[in-house]
């Protein structure tokens, strides 16, 4: 399966049929770019990586959790899904664990044991968890993964107690590794840690920004803000595995440079889908991203353009227009193709850094190619 191989057909299902795609050329040029790179990779390789990471975790993880407070614990354990409202036992998933594959991955990577990386996927999962408890909060989500979301469950001040405790556990358990390796994991996780709060505050901010004139959201700004949001991460998950394994500072810097790639590929090809998805294959309703207003890359893309499209659709957005029609009117204005243009030049920068990562230690190719699986699955799926 290619990179953006779902996202594509997913939009084009729901296109018009008739519609003309003055800018297809440009994108299918693109998306054969993305499936050359990534025809090798297999999704049940990335399933099987994923599956086999989790295991290996999963003890480290509920270890980590079972030294909070006993109800403090039974609210992350709900948000990991391995309880119900009360502490019965519950047998959801957690997520697919891609952040904490890709800190296994990275001491793999390196040339060190799997083990060597628990630390970091532990750290970054923690991490992951306490950004979203807050972010459902932020957003008003009401559920998460087909359950109440933590603060609907439990109520708002309980869920911001929970998400402050997972961030005081992800640095305690990073704090325990023995120096200099422990000391610089710290650092580097409170550095991705900054950038993650910086691309969140960018992202509520946007909101408020109007959608033309001199004060609108520029591609530039959103690239900025998806790589402090999503990549930063991924990219400190990659590099503290390698860091715990013992890396050098040039194999840590490559591979937490693939990550923070693959996190605004990650971040524009699902928007792609908010737009122009299947919504039996996203659980998303058609649209539901312009419904909702959001900024998202391939709208602001279609704004940046010099065409009659984009003015049209600035003025369709500034007065809450169909949104079905802005749809259209951002693909006509190439918002779509250069998305899906940008999505295929950050998966191939991933895929640079890997090769890198390659390069340096030779002995650990199968863990680059697992690596390097991971980068097709994630961009194609939801992380």
């Amino acid at each position: 399966m290619t990179a953006l191989g779902a996202p594509v057909r997913e939009a084009a299902a729901t296109h018009p049929r008739g519609t003309p795609h003055p800018h297809r050329d440009d994108e299918d040029r693109e998306v054969r770019q993305v499936h050359e790179v990534h025809e090798v990779h297999d999704t049940q390789d990335a399933r099987h990586v994923l599956d086999r990471c989790r295991e290996l975790v999963r003890p480290a993880l509920m270890e980590a959790v079972g030294r909070s407070h006993p109800w403090v614990g039974e609210m992350a354990g709900y948000s990991f899904g391995w309880c119900e409202v009360g502490g019965a036992a519950a047998a959801g998933s957690g997520g697919k664990g891609v952040r904490q594959a890709l800190a296994v991955l990275g001491a793999e990577a390196v040339g060190g044991p799997a083990r060597a990386g628990v630390p970091a996927a532990v750290a970054v999962e923690l991490v992951h968890a306490f950004s979203l408890l807050h972010d459902d909060i932020m957003d008003a989500d009401a559920t998460r993964r087909g359950r109440p979301a933590v603060w609907k469950a439990y109520g708002t001040g309980p869920a911001v107690l929970a998400g402050d405790a997972l961030f005081a556990l992800a640095v305690e358990t990073l704090a325990l590794q023995p120096p200099p390796a422990g000391t610089d994991a710290v650092r580097r996780l409170s550095a991705a840690l900054g950038d993650l709060v910086r691309g969140q505050a960018d992202d509520l901010l946007f909101t408020a920004r109007p959608w033309s004139g001199p004060d609108r959201v520029r591609p530039h700004e959103y690239r900025a803000m998806a790589e402090g949001k999503t990549g930063a991460l991924l990219g400190c998950a990659a590099a503290l595995g390698a860091v715990l394994a013992g890396a050098s500072p040039s194999m840590a810097a490559a591979l937490d440079r693939a990550g923070r790639e693959l996190g605004v590929a990650f971040q524009v090809a699902d928007d792609v889908l908010g737009v122009w998805g299947d919504p039996a294959v996203t659980g998303k309703p058609v649209h539901g991203d312009l419904r909702e207003r959001k900024k998202t890359f391939p709208v602001l893309a279609a704004l940046d353009s010099p065409t009659a499209a984009a003015h049209r659709l600035a003025a369709l957005l500034d007065r809450g227009g169909d949104p079905g029609e802005a749809a259209a009117l951002a693909e006509a204005a190439g918002g779509r193709a250069a998305a899906l243009a940008e999505a295929g030049r950050r998966v191939a920068a991933a895929e640079a850094a890997l090769t890198e990562v390659a390069a340096q230690a030779p002995s650990a190719a199968g863990a680059v190619r697992d690596l390097r699986s991971l980068v097709g699955f994630a961009v194609r799926r939801d992380l």
